[in-house]
């Protein structure tokens, strides 16, 4: 992989910009071991504490299971009026007899879609997601596997998951980082089913349960998502609020109690409203730097985003950002436009607060036969040149 800096009316622009953002301030502490804060406007990271550290998703893990829901609805494979039946595995392994949360289904009755989906999400019922499991997949096991392939799909490359409802396993770890990002895909792309995740509460067979969530009682515009827990000193969370047109998704792991879990996911919310300012760095389509092309009529692309690349920025900070724009490279002509090149990295420290994706400003035809030889040639002798070079470090 090539790492392809900014060009220099890039690096003036970030010159520039890291003077009027000044310094950070004093850094946000939490007692939680994993956490994580984003703006969900910008994607920028606002906050992170082992947030790469692998830790018990518990009943968090519901939230891929109901995106996997969502998925099928939207592509039209299921309908919230369809129905499903309980089977007795589901009823014994996350039903009444198991003694975890439940939905507290009847075995071999029926339940809608829609009425499990709230089930699985205000209840936390472990048994509403095996129901939806092995009625999406048939059995819980080929669900799983379904689950491991969706996560990888959507980015999740550290996370593994060993079932659908949260059950504690050697094969079921998350990252702070990832379970966020998941957060974030469901509300971006599911408006019409995140709703679920707000409901305050839900009754079934006459047995009223209230929302499991801490923070939708607390005013702070929380709007969702989902708590977990199944050690007794081992709370998790992932939750999202709304202020003044700004969404903050935060997800915390590791808390000791119920209330130390409510309290840091809070606090974090509240910080990350009332500290930060939003920066504007590219338009949509603005020219933000290029990527070398082989055998091309052009030995370049410019690089763009497809949407305005923007930044949020604690109020009256001093430590300067830094980015770069990084591609598997030299690009192979023919390139089309709109192509997906690289990314914009864009760091605070060792942390990255931003990453963008970036895709080709133009179409860029393959070269004649010479221009090819040519930069065949010059590959050859860089890489020769990267060699030497490396070998004398």
């Amino acid at each position: 992989m090539f790492t392809h800096l900014f060009r220099p009316a890039l690096a003036v622009f970030l010159l520039c910009f890291s003077a009027l953002s000044a310094a950070w301030g004093q850094p946000f502490q939490t007692s939680v071991p994993h956490a994580i804060l984003i703006d969900a406007g910008t994607n920028t990271v606002l906050f992170e504490k082992g947030a790469d550290d692998l830790a018990t998703p518990a009943s968090t893990v519901k939230i891929l299971t109901a995106e996997m829901i969502f998925r099928e609805i939207a592509e039209g494979r299921l309908r919230l009026q369809d129905e499903m039946q309980v089977s007795e595995y589901a009823w014994r392994n996350g039903g009444a007899p198991a003694g975890g949360s439940a939905m507290f289904l009847k075995v071999n009755s029926r339940a809608s879609v829609d009425n499990l989906l709230r089930g699985l999400i205000i209840d936390s019922g472990n048994d509403a997601a095996l129901v939806l499991a092995e009625g999406v997949a048939g059995n819980e096991e080929s669900f799983v596997i379904r689950m491991n392939k969706r996560a990888a799909e959507l980015g999740l490359v550290k996370s593994r998951f060993g079932n659908p409802w949260g059950k504690a396993s050697n094969d079921q770890k998350v990252t702070a980082r990832e379970m966020a990002k998941l957060a974030l895909y469901v509300i971006k792309t599911y408006p019409e089913y995140y709703k679920y995740f707000g409901e305050k509460e839900f009754t079934w067979n006459n047995i009223r349960q209230q929302n499991r969530n801490p923070l939708l009682t607390m005013s702070i515009g929380a709007d969702g998502l989902k708590t977990g827990n199944i050690e007794k000193d081992d709370f998790g969370l992932v939750g999202s609020a709304v202020e003044e047109e700004r969404r903050l998704v935060v997800a915390v792991y590791g808390a000791k109690t119920a209330k130390e879990r409510a309290e840091e996911a809070r606090k974090l919310l509240a910080w990350g409203f009332r500290n930060f300012e939003q920066k504007d760095l590219f338009k949509a389509g603005e020219a933000i730097g290029s990527a070398q092309v082989y055998g091309g009529t052009k030995g370049a692309v410019e690089l763009v985003s497809k949407t305005d690349v923007k930044v949020l920025l604690p109020r009256g900070a001093s430590e300067k950002l830094s980015g770069k724009i990084v591609y598997e490279g030299p690009v192979v002509a023919p390139v089309e436009a709109g192509q997906r090149i690289g990314k914009l990295d864009i760091r605070r420290g060792s942390s990255v607060v931003l990453e963008q994706p970036l895709e080709a400003a133009e179409a860029i035809d393959q070269g004649s036969l010479s221009r090819r030889a040519f930069d065949a040639v010059y590959e050859y002798a860089a890489a020769k040149i990267h060699e030497k070079l490396s070998a004398t470090k």
